[in-house]
């Protein structure tokens, strides 16, 4: 059965004409932010990986007058492939129902909401699960309620803990790892509440809201990138219902309690390393390089529908493992 039903579009003496919907802020989503997007033309392929201890290592030497300089190069390693799912959902908007729906109603308008909205709900899952889960990133550090050791920390949310210290050390730990400082902390909103109001946070921007003019110290993304000195910090908010349709309704944040330390190139470049990359196919996609696209079409006559589809197709690809340090149960 298509839905909306006649009776939900059509309504006897309408009180308003706004049409209310549950589409999130398209900033509630960071899947497409973190890393950088790199357009292909076909739907599978071999990406390189350059050695990085060749890079890293200390082979310049002296060169006397008249002699050849040292020379050397470097392994590359195109094993790794990526491979861009096709990912897809419709809306059919039957005759009947356009015919008797009420002006204000935007049934095309909604409808590409709609499919947008399951787009982004689509891709911010497949970050997650991608990404910000254990057994990931080379570095695993947990968050612990009391006495951490080894590779643990207390819980940002303990009085005692210490998170500008433990991310500062987390940064450090990939560039004496790697030769690149990560310039990105990734953070689902549960833990970005608590950041937000740590008080080693809000110690360090209290002055900064306008002493006198009668504005508050606000802390905000911006505010703590600069304070850990790194370029961003992303946060994802946007929420899912896990549930079946006809099912008690499980509404969520998508993310968990965790947080990223990552670097990623501005853009992309071909001997440029980055922790991640989402690989977008644009050769099925078209030039647009978002690895999606929203079209509408008429279904055969027998329908007698119009159809608005979201097509996604993309490969969210972890590169360099160690360039990323993964904070788990990083609060309560």
């Amino acid at each position: 059965m298509s839905q909306p039903s006649l009776s939900m579009v059509h309504v006897n003496g309408p009180l308003t004409n706004i049409s209310i919907a549950y589409v999130q802020d398209q900033n509630a989503f960071i899947a497409d932010k973190v890393f950088p997007a790199v357009p292909v033309s076909k739907q599978s392929d071999l990406y390189f990986i350059f050695d990085k201890e060749d890079f890293l290592r200390d082979e310049v030497g002296k060169k006397a007058p008249g002699a050849a300089p040292d020379v050397g190069g470097y392994d590359i390693d195109n094993s790794s492939p990526y491979y861009a799912h096709v990912y897809a959902y419709g809306h059919k908007i039957p005759d009947q129902v356009r015919s008797n729906a009420d002006s204000p109603l935007s049934l095309d308008t909604a409808a590409a909401n709609l499919v947008s909205q399951k787009g982004l709900i689509k891709r911010e899952s497949t970050f997650m699960t991608k990404y910000m889960t254990t057994s990931v990133w080379a570095n695993d550090i947990t968050g612990v309620a009391s006495s951490p050791s080894g590779a643990q920390v207390l819980q940002w949310d303990n009085a005692a803990s210490t998170p500008i210290e433990d991310i500062r050390a987390g940064m450090t730990a990939v560039q004496a790892n790697t030769g690149f400082r990560p310039n990105t902390l990734t953070l689902t909103q549960a833990v970005w509440d608590i950041l937000a109001d740590h008080p080693d946070i809000v110690d360090r921007v209290k002055y900064s809201g306008g002493v006198g003019n009668g504005n508050p110290a606000r802390v905000t993304k911006e505010a703590v990138a600069a304070i850990l000195e790194l370029d961003r910090v992303l946060v994802s908010s946007a929420v899912s219902n896990t549930a079946e349709k006809g099912a008690t309704a499980a509404i969520g944040f998508i993310g968990g309690k965790t947080a990223l330390l990552s670097y990623s190139p501005p853009t992309p470049t071909l001997m440029m390393p980055s922790a991640g990359y989402t690989f977008n196919w644009s050769g099925f996609l078209g030039s647009n390089g978002t690895g999606i696209r929203v079209k509408k079409y008429r279904l055969p006559e027998e329908f007698e529908s119009d159809q608005v589809e979201i097509q996604m197709a993309f490969d969210q690809k972890v590169v360099s493992t160690d360039m990323g340090y993964f904070f788990t149960s990083i609060v309560a």
